[in-house]
């Protein structure tokens, strides 16, 4: 049952709500749409100032046919505490602005006129909580946007019954067709635990648990298995059963993508094939909805727009996005960097490093079983001390974390500036010169074989970058040059370097930037800054609505050329 739509709604400036007993009984004031934060115009609300407390209430009724079943309540995502009480009493709590929850209410619900009240809680000039981009001064400014407070994602109601499957984990072994599948069921009883693998209509493979426990293994083998790429991102249809003996007691329906993301030397191969990856950076953000996007063919079409100008992927940048994106980015064929919002939790405080920690576990958990994901990025630009040594050793705590989450993909410790784990997969560096020949200088050693030297911008009470010792190299923020044609003046718009005075000024830089890492042969990747503009930051390939601001097929023309890295052979001389 899905609860969006209309709620009461209330800012508690005073904070004063919980002592007031507003998470009962209590009449808001406010009307809001949900899913929308209340900062954004589709919330009805479009409130811009800080909303440190805030409060959602709505009634429920429990349909006829789930009163036999147990009964949970699931949050997609609120920023960033959020407390919840179901007919005034605590059905539970949860930090985290990014992540999803998921609460138990059986015991809490009658058949009708339940009352829900939620309280979120967003400190996010604390320093103990991640924001990404959002705002720390009242007003959007530079490369921070409009805050989110509150619920920003669905929420809903699901009837499940006592055996059902919680969660479940895919791995995959593209070169066998091995699948791997650890699921966790939550109750007691007597059932068989089953999957099966279908092509349409048709079961290609079935397999059953060996032994029944709150966490089952099951494994299955497809021959000749049909790979997942950008080209041709193929899913086969997966069905996971609880059987008991009255028949089927829960089935769950989801999809497998196999494929296979690794690195060889300085090299990226996908399914053994060495790639160049085009990405785009993406930062999740719409006029209307802020970080919630209006409708579903919104999130299909910011990816349909960035493979329009011949991007094959992009960096999900300081924000985890909503999984519905993800999905289309699995159908689609859609190559993603999995990126943590991390600016804004200070990290020589151990309550902002164990927040951030919990949270980035459970966001590779929500998202492990996308194909679409082959990178895992925790942190980005963090400057570190020279002698900060907490920092760093918790930026390299939480890479090798994630290393032991998820093996299977390729990880960035820190993007762009201080990389202090010698066990990441990709070297990466952010460069935004806009003069194309001082940036084919930059990495003119690379091409021949040397090591670059990275430093040339750090401030000498700086963290010095650990050498590169030869990984795929990626330069992963570059251009975003300040430039829309449809903007009469600057205003408090920026970008970086200077304004091209005209479209064809602006493809030429574009052009030079460009084909200067394709051109270098031992660049594996690039991605550009960025997909569209995001309020006073106009430096996007399409406007914040989404307007091209150049033929896509010419920027289509410019990043499909042929990557030099591409054409170096592997070991034997394969490609």
């Amino acid at each position: 049952m899905n609860l969006n739509g209309e709620w009461q709604f209330e800012i508690d400036n005073s904070r004063s709500g919980l002592e007031k007993g507003w998470f009962s009984g209590k009449e808001f004031s406010r009307r809001i749409i949900v899913p929308f934060p209340p900062e954004s115009s589709l919330s009805g609300i479009g409130e811009k100032d800080f909303m440190e407390s805030v409060w959602y209430k709505r009634f429920f009724d429990i349909p006829d046919q789930w009163l036999d079943n147990h009964i949970l309540l699931h949050f997609g995502a609120v920023d960033y505490g959020a407390a919840v009480w179901i007919n005034g009493y605590k059905a539970g709590t949860h930090k985290g602005g990014y992540t999803p929850f998921t609460f138990d209410i059986t015991k809490l619900v009658r058949p009708e006129d339940n009352e829900i009240v939620v309280w979120a809680l967003d400190e996010c000039r604390s320093g103990l909580q991640p924001t990404g981009k959002q705002s720390h001064r009242l007003k959007s400014y530079s490369c921070f946007y409009t805050r989110v407070t509150g619920i920003w994602q669905t929420v809903w109601l699901e009837a499940v019954p006592n055996q059902y499957i919680e969660y479940f984990r895919i791995i995959t072994e593209p070169k066998s067709g091995g699948i791997f599948i650890d699921v966790h069921v939550r109750g007691e009883g007597e059932y068989t635990l089953s999957a099966q693998v279908y092509e349409g209509n048709n079961v290609v493979v079935e397999a059953q648990a060996l032994s029944l426990k709150p966490i089952s293994h099951i494994y299955m083998r497809i021959p000749d298995a049909h790979l997942w790429s950008p080209e041709d991102p193929y899913l086969y249809g997966l069905n996971l059963k609880i059987t008991g003996k009255d028949g089927i007691v829960d089935e769950v329906k989801s999809y497998i993508g196999l494929r296979e993301i690794r690195r060889f030397r300085n090299k990226i191969l996908l399914n053994g094939e060495v790639r160049f990856l085009r990405f785009v950076l993406d930062q999740g953000y719409y006029p209307d909805g802020i970080y919630t996007a209006p409708s579903d063919e919104a999130l299909r079409r910011d990816i349909e727009l960035a493979k329009d100008m011949g991007f094959d992927g992009a960096r999900l940048h300081q924000k985890v996005f909503e999984p519905r994106f993800l999905y289309w980015a699995d159908k689609l064929g859609y190559l993603v960097a999995g990126e943590f919002p991390d600016w804004g939790a200070d990290l020589t405080n151990a309550l902002a490093r164990e927040a951030l920690l919990d949270e980035w576990i459970e966001t590779v958990r929500r998202d492990i079983n996308h194909p679409s994901i082959i990178i895992w990025t925790p942190f980005n630009e963090r400057s570190i001390r020279a002698d900060d040594k907490v920092c760093a050793e918790f930026i390299q705590r939480v890479t090798r974390i994630t290393r032991m989450l998820d093996p299977t993909r390729l990880i960035i410790d820190c993007s762009g500036w201080t990389h202090v784990d010698k066990e990441i997969d990709i070297y990466d560096v952010h460069d935004y010169e806009q003069n194309p020949e001082s940036f084919k200088e930059h990495y003119a050693i690379l091409s021949g074989g040397g090591k670059i030297q990275l430093d040339f911008r750090r401030p000498t009470d700086l963290l010095r970058n650990m050498d590169y010792e030869g990984q795929p190299f990626m330069v992963s923020e570059y251009g975003g040059t300040w430039w829309n044609p449809f903007e009469t003046k600057a205003g408090e718009s920026w970008g970086y370097g200077e304004r091209p005075k005209t479209l064809e000024e602006f493809i030429l830089r574009y052009k030079a930037l460009t084909e200067t890492l394709l051109s270098n042969k031992a660049i594996s990747g690039f991605c550009y800054t960025q997909l569209y503009d995001i309020e006073q930051e106009t430096n996007g390939l399409y406007t914040y609505d989404r307007r091209p601001k150049v033929n896509p097929e010419v920027i289509r023309g410019i990043n499909r050329q042929r990557a030099a890295i591409e054409c170096e052979p592997l070991c034997g001389g394969k490609r």
